[in-house]
């Protein structure tokens, strides 16, 4: 590996989509990143290099010890504290911020306390591990036994919300402990995983969440000591924001500010590890991201005007992201007319989501 004549390398644990991506957004500022898989094999790491990580959670190997324990690993601690859903949690509650009430279960002995200080319907989600809506059970007294003896002490139960929508905040601290935050972007889930997001600084309620946002994310940041990008996702409620979970990494919510940004999340990542000077984020114009789910490729996307593709090579196979399109345009009628586009080369499952984003843009009659 060559070292980059300006900068140090950057190794990123793991080396799925977002390494890939964190690679080629260094590509332009001579910054070298190298994504690692898990297994691959131990290596003489370039001197004064950085380390950072891709996901919160990676399996044991001679690669990943040698790595997650180098002195040069960025926010080395901050990944396990909030990978466990228990310790997230109670940073949350020892900062006072707002979040759904929860509490660790350890036996069925604690049901009737659950229900009573809780709800009556709770989220059950485990520690470690669960994402894109895996590991989460919805729980009231009826079907209490789904959770098992086995999975007792491994799992909090959260109140259910009622929420009017979700949203999350992308940002960045930087080495002096200056911050910098993208818009608040609208997320649609859909069977647990992210499939649409829209970014639209005009939008409803805009301002006032997103002073919310950034003074939660901020006052999180800064106790942590944190450097470089992280993703907050929350419940709307009302006019109030509950912090729902932290990914201390670049975020698919995020995936927008490739097109409808002055900087991508991937390059303001980069910007804060190396703690390079950065102007402040604008957002050029307001945005969609379409998660693209267990769907074929399709070469007619690439014929589409003011979008932008990102396929990630993966095996197509059900529930499964393989890839993501960012479309942007200055005026909203016109990126209107670019889903009506789309919703013609994409299947059934993605139209609802589609009318989804409209509605959000303002743009349906």
């Amino acid at each position: 590996m060559q070292k980059s004549a300006l900068y140090p390398v950057i190794y990123v644990l793991g080396n799925g989509q977002l390494g890939r991506m964190l690679r080629y957004a260094g590509a332009p500022l001579d910054i070298q990143v190298e994504p690692l898989p898990f297994n691959a094999p131990v290596f003489e790491l370039q001197e004064n290099c950085l380390i950072t990580a891709e996901i919160e959670r990676w399996e044991s190997t001679p690669l990943t010890e040698k790595l997650a324990n180098h002195s040069q690993f960025i926010n080395r601690s901050v990944f396990g504290l909030l990978a466990d859903r228990l310790s997230q949690k109670s940073l949350l509650d020892e900062l006072n911020l707002p979040t759904s009430p929860w509490t660790l279960i350890h036996s069925a002995s604690q049901w009737q306390d659950i229900w009573q200080q809780i709800g009556e319907k709770v989220v059950v989600k485990r520690r470690t591990g669960g994402y894109d809506g895996r590991g989460q059970w919805i729980i009231t007294q009826e079907n209490q036994d789904l959770i098992g003896d086995e999975l007792f002490g491994q799992v909090i139960a959260e109140k259910f919300i009622p929420f009017d929508g979700e949203i999350s905040l992308v940002g960045a601290r930087f080495k002096d402990g200056s911050t910098r935050f993208y818009p608040v972007t609208h997320n649609l889930q859909q069977n647990g995983i992210l499939r649409y997001s829209v970014a639209d600084t005009s939008l409803p309620q805009q301002a006032v969440l997103q002073q919310q946002a950034e003074a939660m994310l901020a006052k999180i940041m800064h106790k942590l000591d944190y450097i470089g990008v992280m993703a907050m996702e929350c419940f709307v409620v009302g006019d109030k924001l509950l912090i729902n979970e932290l990914a201390p990494r670049v975020h698919n919510s995020g995936h927008w500010t490739q097109l409808g940004c002055s900087i991508s999340q991937f390059e303001l990542h980069l910007r804060a590890l190396l703690n390079l000077p950065t102007p402040e984020l604008i957002s050029t114009m307001p945005a969609v991201m379409i998660n693209l789910i267990g769907t074929a490729h399709n070469p007619q996307w690439l014929n589409m005007p003011f979008s932008q593709l990102h396929w990630y090579g993966k095996e197509v196979r059900e529930g499964r992201k393989v890839g993501h399109i960012n479309l942007a345009h200055p005026d909203r009628q016109e990126l209107g007319c670019l889903l009506d586009k789309f919703a013609q080369q994409l299947p059934q499952d993605y139209q609802s989501g589609l009318t989804w984003a409209k509605e959000k843009l303002k743009l349906s009659k």
